[in-house]
């Protein structure tokens, strides 16, 4: 069982019978009131985010989780498609379930697939991601006293800020949690 000291963000734990991770979390403590937990949960069944608050005496069920190594193979408009890297068996899961980290897949790319009572709920993907810019505008010099962004569309789909100096065909590194240009890679 989990105490409510145990939710941290990425931590899974069942409630109301379905597994949830924690997205954010606040612990706080007034006077003679108990502690509490205000925090920010993803359903991982249906990828709802719903905002709750725990009570100091709550326990909560630990969920047990499979992990399997699969590869990417395509999407259609409402689900992406997967393969077993050990039995090639071929599997689906929704596009709503795994959120925004869907617009880094790329086809062939091996990942991780997490089972929940045997069915595949989501995918880990790496936290950074090297990707090639399709199409960006050109850059310009200018007198900027910060550093200024331009939007550029990368070959998942994903459009993410880059700097000025990033061109159409360059190699950059994406940071998958936020979506956040890290460097160029070449």
């Amino acid at each position: 069982m989990l105490k409510i000291t145990d939710l941290k963000p990425g931590v899974i734990f069942k409630f109301e019978s379905n597994p949830y991770i924690v997205i954010s979390s606040e612990h706080s403590k007034s006077g003679r009131g108990g502690a509490i937990l205000r925090s920010k949960i993803k359903n991982l069944l249906n990828g709802a985010i719903i905002s709750r608050t725990f009570k100091g005496s709550d326990n909560l069920e630990e969920v047990q989780l499979e992990r399997k190594k699969s590869q990417y193979l395509y999407s259609d408009n409402n689900k992406h498609y997967f393969m077993d890297s050990q039995t090639f068996e071929q599997f689906e899961i929704d596009k709503t379930s795994l959120g925004e980290s869907s617009n880094f897949l790329k086809e062939g790319q091996d990942i991780d697939v997490i089972l929940y009572e045997e069915k595949p709920i989501n995918i880990d993907i790496p936290i950074k991601i090297d990707l090639k810019v399709t199409y960006t505008e050109p850059g310009f010099k200018g007198n900027t006293q910060s550093t200024t962004f331009k939007p550029a569309k990368l070959e998942t789909g994903a459009t993410v800020e880059v700097p000025l100096f990033i061109n159409i065909d360059d190699i950059i590194r994406v940071d998958t949690r936020d979506g956040r240009y890290v460097e160029r890679v070449s």
